[in-house]
């Protein structure tokens, strides 16, 4: 042999020694390797065919025979600040618009606040214990708050009915705005309410944003906020009598009606006794707020992108607030922010993937005893 060519073959004995042998992995870890190795794949592939058939459904949806269905796909997504892109893989700005202003121009009226009476809250009750309303509902339990599964074509959810709407307030810590939202559960506790809802929008690009900015004029203890936002589609504020307004209310308005609480929103669903005509919408998660010829104020969310509830169109909301008695009524910020909060937890079902959302504003409903005049 050369010389160089035995290095490191032999000890330092003179004796022959074997290359080392690589170490091998422990034969349950090599399994273990194989397995997870043979998921990985399978997951990917089920994803890929997943998002295969999702966009084949959309395409079919958005291309296919049925004016309707495409319509109800661009106004659902279009509606949905994290979603709205899809309605791009398919269709022109320009098309886009043509199918959102399919919708007619909406009537705003002033609220006639004569078409409320709001009873004495003193006046003896019945002797026999609780009694049906005018509306078939019963306060079973005594705590002046009716909750109701509601179920429709496509959707369910639940209506909250509180029997006196001086325990109806808004719930917000404006000192906050600008920095960080609130979950509906975060301002029941701050409020010691006892149930609560979502309520107006907020700035949220590419459904990020975190609760924070109002995207519209906010009034809270007859304050007005964010002004120079307007209020869109609509407006619903609750005065000092607490009579609940809707309509499309400028600042002025809002000083001369002493609104107390108030969010732009919308569309308006029900005005002075009347569905809205030319609601034009999607199906998504929903939110409400009205009230009945007696005061009781009622609270409505839908639940939504679910198996067992796609969501509901405006006009659904508008039929659900009528057969409750609603004299006016208002849609509020729905998809992933609708919750409804009562007594110990949320009732209704997140649609958010990533949990509960934080919100600028919400409507929530005090303890008995308390109202919204302290």
């Amino acid at each position: 042999m050369k010389g160089g060519s035995t290095v490191g073959l032999f000890s330092h004995g003179g004796k022959y020694a074997a290359p080392a042998k690589p170490s091998r992995l422990p034969r349950g870890f090599r399994v273990f390797l194989r397995i997870l190795g043979g998921f990985s794949i399978f997951l990917v592939e089920t994803v890929l065919l997943l998002a295969i058939a999702l966009y084949g459904m959309m395409f079919v949806l958005a291309k296919g025979p049925s004016p309707t269905a495409r319509d109800l796909f661009v106004l659902s997504v279009r509606e949905t600040s994290a979603m709205d892109f899809l309605a791009n893989l398919f269709f022109t700005p320009e098309e886009i618009a043509q199918i959102e202003s399919k919708g007619e121009e909406p009537e705003f009226k002033d609220t006639d606040t004569s078409l409320i009476e709001i009873p004495d809250p003193t006046a003896p009750t019945h002797p026999d214990g609780p009694q049906p309303d005018a509306w078939g509902l019963v306060d079973e339990d005594g705590d002046g708050i009716i909750v109701e599964s509601v179920k429709g074509e496509g959707y369910s959810g639940y209506m909250m009915v509180v029997l006196d709407p001086s325990r109806v307030i808004m719930g917000s810590q404006v000192s906050d705005f600008g920095s960080r939202g609130h979950t509906v559960a975060d301002m029941v506790a701050q409020f010691d309410a006892v149930a609560g809802i979502n309520a107006g929008g907020f700035y949220d690009p590419d459904g990020r944003g975190n609760g924070s900015i109002p995207d519209s004029m906010v009034v809270y203890d007859g304050k007005i906020y964010y002004p120079e936002l307007g209020v869109g589609n609509g407006f619903v504020g609750i005065d000092k009598d607490h009579i609940l307004h809707v309509g499309r209310l400028t600042p002025n308005d809002v000083r001369e009606k002493n609104i107390q609480y108030g969010i732009g929103f919308g569309p308006i669903l029900v005005a002075n006794g009347e569905a809205q005509t030319g609601l034009h919408s999607g199906v998504n998660p929903r939110t409400g707020i009205g009230q009945r010829s007696d005061g009781a104020i009622l609270m409505l969310v839908i639940d939504g992108r679910q198996v067992t509830s796609l969501g509901a169109t405006y006009q659904d909301m508008a039929e659900v607030f009528l057969s409750y008695g609603a004299v006016n009524a208002c849609n509020l910020d729905g998809g992933s922010s609708s919750m409804m909060w009562y007594e110990d937890g949320y009732i209704n079902n997140c649609a958010s993937v990533v949990g509960i959302r934080p919100v600028p504003t919400t409507f929530l409903v005090l303890k008995e005893g308390a109202n919204a005049n302290g």
